[in-house]
């Protein structure tokens, strides 16, 4: 039995990606693992290139471009994780970017640090930009109408050591202390096999951005905690692949919208309502009035 299935969602970033897999199959510790690499139809060579340099990965090669959850999900599948899925599963599934490098402990630190405490449903490590900055990202709060709101006027970026204001990111948290969270980013987000039979994989509704906040949202409804492991410190590029798109900016709005939607729309008053629509309207721009006029969707 595997103690962790890792699945890396590629769309374009071949160097990045090679130098991920090179740090992930240096890991080092007691520790059992798989590797699924789900290519999204990338143009620059980025499926050759795992099936000449690293056989030990299975590689699913889309046709098409089907976007960040449904291809994790594929590689979840593989490993046998979804709804009800018992102990033939692997103990934990890994999410993780292909513009992520992995100290050689990283894995085996953070499978014990969610066995240290069978209530931890997700968790994350601190991600390091290349300039050594935190990735604000790393640790969230639930994008609440209220923390977004704060977020789209810049009052979070205009005061972000206050515990009201900060929330979106929580900079007003010390970097280095370990903190139960909302939520952690899917560029690397461990989630326990026991939450994932509870509460599914992720939605796949979105399409890029958000699907890790509400899968993070799910497993906590469903009784786990989320932590952030400072103890752990992974490299982040960032948006290696996002900023490649012209979809990426419609598709950031695109999730708030659904994430809003989905949890939050049903409790809250008209007047709040029409604040957030307007809100989402003026960001995403003309591409997401179709959305918008559609709320079903």
């Amino acid at each position: 039995m595997l103690d962790l299935g890792m699945v890396i969602v590629n769309w374009n970033t071949r160097e990045l990606l090679r130098d991920c897999l090179r740090s992930v199959f240096a890991s080092e510790g007691d520790l059992r693992f798989g590797v699924v690499v789900v290519d999204n139809a990338s143009t620059d060579g980025s499926a050759q290139m795992v099936r000449d340099e690293f056989p030990q990965a299975h590689l699913i090669a889309n046709a098409e471009n089907v976007g960040f959850p449904r291809a994790n999900n594929q590689g979840f599948r593989y490993f046998g994780f979804e709804q009800g899925c018992g102990d033939e599963a692997p103990r934990y599934a890994l999410a993780l970017n292909p513009d992520t490098v992995l100290p050689p402990r990283a894995l085996a630190d953070m499978v014990a640090y969610m066995d240290a405490d069978p209530r931890v449903g997700v968790a994350g490590p601190k991600l390091v930009l290349p300039n050594g900055e935190l990735d604000l990202a790393c640790r969230r709060s639930f994008p609440t109408p209220e923390i977004s709101f704060y977020r789209m006027v810049g009052f979070s970026k205009l005061f972000p050591r206050s515990r009201r204001f900060g929330r979106y990111n929580l900079t007003y948290l010390d970097p280095n202390v370990e903190t139960e969270v909302d939520s952690v980013v899917g560029a690397f987000m461990m989630v326990r096999r026991e939450a994932i039979a509870r509460v599914g994989l992720f939605d796949e509704a979105f399409f890029m951005y958000g699907e890790d906040l509400d899968w993070a949202y799910r497993i906590k409804q469903a009784g786990w905690i989320v932590k952030y492991n400072p103890h752990v410190q992974v490299l982040h590029v960032k948006r290696a692949a996002s900023r490649q798109s012209a979809r990426a900016r419609h598709e950031f709005y695109r999730a708030m919208l659904i994430f809003y939607r989905k949890h939050y729309r049903a409790s809250t008053p008209w007047w709040l309502h029409g604040l957030v629509v307007l809100g989402l309207a003026l960001k995403g721009g003309r591409t997401l009035w179709q959305e918008l006029l559609h709320p079903t969707q």
